[in-house]
């Protein structure tokens, strides 16, 4: 059987990720949302005697390399050579996606050209596929992946053009340009760089860095020398070149759009469903409080629907902790049952409806694209004080987890700003620290505006968040500079299916149950064994090593109102995963049924919001340090997030403590 490689091209949410389920039957996450797929995903499928291995890149708007997912795809491409590039386009935006396929072609790579959501456009415009094929010099395939509409086409299509050559695409930039690339053509003849000698030129007098820099470890610097002469001759012209050379590409463009599609309805009537929504969830003065609204509905619906099925489980595990030990007569392990196992990973585990039912809210504001409007009116707050907006997306994808959040960092083209939303993404409360807020409200607030107290703490770590933006922006010579601008397409607004929408948040939840039976497994079994030893000693008591270690640290929490041992050693333990917590406090009281004895005899009301807060903002957990020293390749400023973020934490719920004990 013959294999072939095809890669996924696109600009951000034009449902490139539902083609590669659909054609490879995999299940990556989809999303209304730009960015979602940030790292390039592999399948494959048969076709004839063919086997299509397809790769997912990341969603791009231009081969220009300026942000990391950028570098990615192009390197993909020039490196790797697949042997068809598919590129798929929002047919509700044909003008804006063509730029990204007419740089392909530039590239002259064999390509496919893929109208996706051909569905949203029905008795609304008419792409005639044939002019539009005829003039991208490219084969045109009409699909909705949501809606399984033309997959078999795609796939015929693809194997298809695999075996045919294509004719060339020439982007006419005039007569001026075309000198200068001739020019560097000639100059370049000699080189042996995997790209196209026309783009390369082209490239050349956009200033493209990557490319200098490869020219430059070839000792080509001659070459580089003279694309400078050029570029300075071409000035005189045209003074801001590089627009000169967009607006050519994008003038061939609409050329071929204009000639191609035919408007079925009068410019009012194209004022669709999703702008009128717009006019009131992006407004300028309703937009953050209906983002605050929406946000507190979501947070008393996960802690009072969630709770209601969580009494269930936690009745269960208790029933299961006290049946299991009467058949266990050995004292040793009747104690790991059911304080270690039992006591310990069923405490987090009692949290997942309240998981699940958040995800469900999250997964659905995500994909019926309401999320990337929190951005957009989130911007403008941000902006006004002097912070790069693009930086609230990868925030907001910190409500779900640190981790992949920091990874979408690597949309940020300014690496200022992308440093900057590293080190501020780890106070953003991911739903690991949900079951501590539930724990705690449930015992403390139950009838006190539970949702309101959680809505509260989420709240703090976005302002923390941009607060330590600011400070960083003004203080670290490093950081400063010029406020980058977000600019980001809003999606339209699309019902999910509920099949989706609980899928994508079993997903999430899935990798809660995951960590239950590994990283939390292995924390509450060495809460356990610390507890028990030394031999002798009652089991969880001062005079145990987890005693010992507990008491060590205790001194250090009391001006917080938490300065006794056992909350140390929760704090301690959350380093491996934020529900350690809650899991290193059901094996130190014997299980989640417990705790709401024993807790209000350590806290108050207001020590165990302090102790919320704390956990809020205290160091990342172990993976979300890993990723940020991968992301930033620097020892020093991973151990300048965790010392910062342990300083945050402590002095805050110092504050609050000590401020309300005056109150």
């Amino acid at each position: 059987m013959k294999s072939f490689t095809v890669a996924l091209i696109g600009n951000p949410n034009v449902g490139k990720s539902a083609i590669f389920n659909e054609l490879t039957g995999s299940s990556a996450h989809v999303g209304n949302w730009p960015g979602v797929t940030v790292e390039k995903k592999e399948g494959k499928f048969t076709y004839l005697d063919a086997q299509i291995n397809v790769v997912d890149l990341p969603g791009i708007y231009s081969l220009s390399a300026n942000s990391i997912d950028e570098r990615i795809a192009r390197d993909f491409i020039v490196k790797e050579k697949p042997d068809l590039v598919v590129c798929i386009v929002d047919s509700t935006n044909l003008v804006r996606n063509l730029y990204l396929f007419v740089s392909l072609k530039e590239l002259g790579v064999k390509t496919l050209l893929v109208l996706n959501m051909i569905d949203l456009i029905e008795d609304k415009l008419e792409i005639d596929t044939t002019k539009l094929s005829s003039s991208l010099k490219t084969r045109v395939v009409k699909t909705s992946a949501t809606k399984k509409i033309g997959i078999g086409e795609l796939k015929e299509a693809i194997f298809d053009e695999l075996h045919y050559e294509q004719e060339p695409l020439f982007v006419d930039y005039g007569s001026d340009i075309e000198r200068s690339i001739d020019k560097l053509n000639s100059l370049l003849n000699g080189t042996n760089l995997a790209y196209n000698k026309r783009f390369l030129s082209i490239k050349l007098l956009e200033q493209d860095p990557l490319i200098i820099e490869e020219l430059k470890k070839l000792n080509k610097d001659s070459i580089i020398e003279n694309a400078l002469l050029e570029i300075n001759s071409l000035e005189k012209i045209y003074p801001d070149l590089e627009t000169e050379i967009i607006e050519k590409r994008y003038g061939l463009i609409e050329g071929v759009v204009k000639n191609s599609t035919k408007h079925l309805v009068s410019i009012e009537d194209r004022l669709t469903t999703s702008d009128k929504i717009d006019k009131i969830v992006t407004n300028r003065y309703l937009g953050i409080p209906l983002f605050a609204i929406a946000m507190l509905i979501v947070f008393e619906a996960t802690f009072k629907i969630g709770g209601f099925f969580a009494d269930y489980i936690e009745q269960f595990f208790g029933w299961s902790g006290d049946t299991l030990s009467q058949y266990i007569h050995n004292p040793l392990l009747q104690s790991f049952v059911k304080d270690g196992l039992i006591g310990g990973v069923g405490t987090v585990i009692v949290f997942l409806p309240n998981i699940l039912i958040l995800f469900l809210f999250l997964s659905f504001l995500e994909d019926v694209g309401y999320m990337a409007r929190a951005a957009f009116v989130m911007d403008r707050l941000m902006h006004s004080i002097g912070l790069p907006g693009r930086a609230f997306i990868p925030l907001i994808l910190g409500f779900g987890c640190n981790v992949p959040a920091i990874m979408a960092t690597r949309t940020i083209a300014d690496e200022k700003d992308r440093l900057l939303t590293i080190l501020i993404n780890p106070f953003i409360s991911c739903t690991a620290r949900l079951p501590i807020y539930v724990l705690f409200t449930g015992i403390f607030f139950k009838e006190n505006h539970p949702g309101l107290i959680i809505f509260s703490l989420y709240a703090l770590g976005i302002i923390v968040a941009i607060l330590s933006a600011k400070l960083f922006r003004s203080t670290i010579p490093q950081l400063k500079g010029k406020v980058s601008f977000l600019i980001m397409e809003l999606p339209i607004y699309r019902m999910p299916t509920i099949k989706a929408v609980l899928l994508h948040a079993w997903e999430r939840s899935r990798e809660f149950l995951k960590k239950a039976g590994t990283i939390i497994l292995l924390g509450v079994i060495l809460v356990w064994l610390l507890s028990s030893l030394p031999f002798g000693v009652k089991y969880a008591s001062e005079q145990s090593f987890v005693g010992a270690l507990g008491k060590f640290f205790a001194p250090i929490l009391s001006p917080s109102g938490f300065g006794f041992w056992q909350a140390a050693v929760a704090l301690i333990f959350g380093l491996l995963a934020k529900e350690t917590v809650v899991g290193t406090m059901g094996t130190l009281f014997g299980g989640e049924d417990k705790l709401s004895i024993a807790l209000p005899h350590l806290f108050s009301p207001l020590s165990a919001y302090a102790f919320m807060v704390m956990s809020l903002l205290y160091i990342p957990c172990i993976a979300t340090i890993g990723v940020i020293y991968k992301e930033t390749n620097s020892l020093k400023w991973t151990a300048f997030s965790v010392f910062y973020s342990l300083f945050v934490g402590w002095i805050s719920a110092t504050l609050i403590y000590q401020i309300g004990s005056i109150l």
